[in-house]
């Protein structure tokens, strides 16, 4: 049987995170044409997730990280139309780990008049969600990370571990089919990769720009199902690769906005 196209991506990138990569030499490593590792390369190129060289790639320099502000900026009403989505996947009662990042952020403001617990190491939520008066709050404590406003390390981790929830809401800088989340640093994945396992099920609010994105270094993988809740932008075949993936599939329309 011959190895699927994802996997294929995952191997090279993997072999491009210890340096430049030969065509010719990894087409025989994987048993495959040169032609056919030319169009993964092209293809991860062209999700800027490599650069291509003369014979072969390397990976790309990882962008540098954006702050909080700047990324609620970002495709401000896809972010609002995806959290307005993502609430008929929460019910009253429910105990929810809420990760950092925008869009968890957006997500975040609109639960304000329900009855939740609520686990979060997102400290900008806190002015939204401090007096609500159906909201159980526990902040998870550890090193503050100032660009997305949030706390990490093993402080947090050992926090986590103590808890359980029904549903995990996370977000990331990229969501790659059979691969994961994908992030700028170990802390972020550790911690992100341990709300997944806490709960019971896994919901990943994202919009288009974020999938098969994978400009960062760092990876949490996905369980084997999970929910996926995005904007309409997507093309229709990376909504397919990720189904195959695992996702169930939730589609914010312009309504939600």
């Amino acid at each position: 049987m011959s190895m699927r196209s994802q996997e294929r991506r995952n191997l090279l990138l993997e072999a491009l995170s210890v340096g430049e990569i030969d065509v010719d030499e990894v087409a025989l490593r994987l048993n495959v044409s040169a032609s056919t590792v030319r169009r993964d390369l092209q293809h991860l190129s062209a999700i800027r997730a490599v650069r291509r060289t003369y014979g072969g790639a390397i990976l790309a320099r990882r962008p540098p990280e954006t702050t909080l502000a700047e990324r609620l900026a970002v495709n401000g009403a896809e972010k609002r139309a995806i959290a307005r989505a993502a609430l008929d996947l929460v019910a009253d009662g429910d105990t929810l780990i809420l990760d950092a990042g925008s869009t968890v952020a957006a997500f975040g403001q609109l639960l304000a008049t329900r009855r939740l617990r609520i686990i979060t190491n997102n400290l900008a939520l806190l002015p939204f969600l401090t007096e609500a008066p159906g909201l159980d709050l526990v902040v998870l404590g550890g090193a503050l990370r100032a660009t997305s406003m949030s706390t990490i390390g093993p402080l947090a981790v050992e926090a986590l571990r103590l808890m359980t929830a029904d549903r995990a809401i996370l977000s990331a800088d990229g969501v790659v089919a059979g691969r994961g989340l994908c992030e700028a640093s170990l802390d972020q994945v550790t911690l992100k990769s341990l709300m997944m396992r806490q709960a019971r099920e896994v919901i990943v609010l994202a919009d288009a720009s974020k999938l098969g994105r994978a400009e960062q270094t760092a990876w949490a993988p996905l369980p084997r199902n999970w929910t996926l809740v995005t904007d309409s932008h997507q093309p229709a075949e990376e909504l397919q690769r990720l189904s195959e993936a695992g996702a169930a599939l939730r589609i914010a329309t312009a309504s939600e906005t």
